[in-house]
């Protein structure tokens, strides 16, 4: 059994706290779900934003999490080195919360959207997608109606410059067209960095693409990030 433990931030709302909590488990990465009032434990060596309807997207997706006070603790763990992973819901959270730029919004379909989706993996020297190689493309579930990725052009084009964009949605040849865009993400944007490369958040559920016995493994990967225990990465 890994030494890691990797705190999995429950929210009122939360719903994919137990998924990510079993996938963790089948790869011997040791988590425990943590009820935002309580803090953040002192040996949490990881942290996952999960899934779900926090505070049921009242205001805006993520909105009201980001202002529970255990999310100082996350920016400050997160400026420490601590990876952290928002997932979904999560990466509304991380976003409305400062962890990274941009902002998670309604979907271009005005619908909410349950499918498999490719993913082109952008960059192999992170945490996140050591496990890959550049250009790989992956299929993801997703599982959400406010999954657009929204930020000006001039700071999407700096956050490219410094190759900060993890994961694009793309066809099954790792093409990034519009046809593969499931939710009118700006230039297919499906995962992205914060200032320190050990925070990253997503849309796809890598957590549901983990299990042998419910479908691809391809999320796997991602997940294995939360396997360091070096914080100064």
């Amino acid at each position: 059994m890994s030494t890691v433990t990797v705190s999995i931030i429950r929210f009122g709302g939360s719903n994919c706290d137990r998924d990510a909590e079993r996938a963790l488990a089948h790869l011997d990465i040791d988590a425990d779900i943590v009820w935002h009032e309580d803090g953040l434990p002192a040996e949490t060596t990881g942290i996952v934003l999960p899934g779900g309807f926090s505070y049921g997207d009242y205001l805006r997706a993520g909105a009201m999490a980001a202002r529970s006070p255990i999310m100082a603790d996350v920016r400050e763990a997160a400026a420490d080195g601590t990876p952290v992973l928002g997932v979904c819901n999560g990466a509304q959270v991380g976003c409305e919360s400062g962890l990274t730029d941009g902002a998670f919004t309604t979907n271009e379909s005005a619908r909410f959207q349950c499918e498999h989706v490719y993913l082109r993996v952008e960059r192999d020297d992170t945490l996140w997608t050591a496990a890959y190689d550049e250009g790989d493309v992956i299929e993801i579930p997703i599982a959400h109606g406010e999954g657009r990725y929204e930020i000006s052009e001039e700071r999407l084009a700096e956050l490219e410059d410094d190759d900060r964009v993890l994961f694009r949605y793309c066809d099954e040849d790792g093409e990034p067209s519009a046809e593969a865009n499931p939710n009118g993400s700006k230039h297919n944007v499906a995962g992205i960095l914060g200032d320190r490369e050990t925070v990253a958040v997503l849309m796809p559920h890598p957590e549901r693409a983990t299990l042998p016995a419910v479908g691809p493994t391809d999320g796997q990967g991602i997940l294995r990030g939360l396997e360091s225990t070096d914080s100064s990465h």
